[in-house]
């Protein structure tokens, strides 16, 4: 194994994390961003009515965005499987 294939699948791992994390983020941002002007509009400022509108949206996105981030995780297992499969076979016959 070499370091550049280490560098690799760690570059690799840190895009898929953003790609998986990236879009609840900022779409958790929105909410509170939009959630705060409307405290700051009626002066209304209890801490729970920001977190319960970003649990639900962090909630729906899961369940929307479920197959497409189990997808991308499968797919990158597999890929760090078969480079396993590889350094294995390239150590008991190197």
């Amino acid at each position: 194994m070499t370091q550049d294939l280490v560098v690799e699948i760690f570059r690799e791992s840190l895009m898929l994390s953003i790609e998986l994390a990236g879009p609840l983020l900022l779409i958790s941002m929105v909410v509170g961003l939009v959630i705060s002007i409307l405290q700051a509009a009626t002066q209304v400022h209890e801490q729970t009515l920001s977190f319960v509108p970003k649990a639900l949206t962090i909630a729906v996105l899961l369940l929307l965005m479920a197959p497409m981030m189990m997808n991308a995780m499968n797919d990158f297992m597999m890929d760090i499987f078969d480079i396993i499969k590889q350094i294995s076979r390239h150590t008991a016959y190197g």
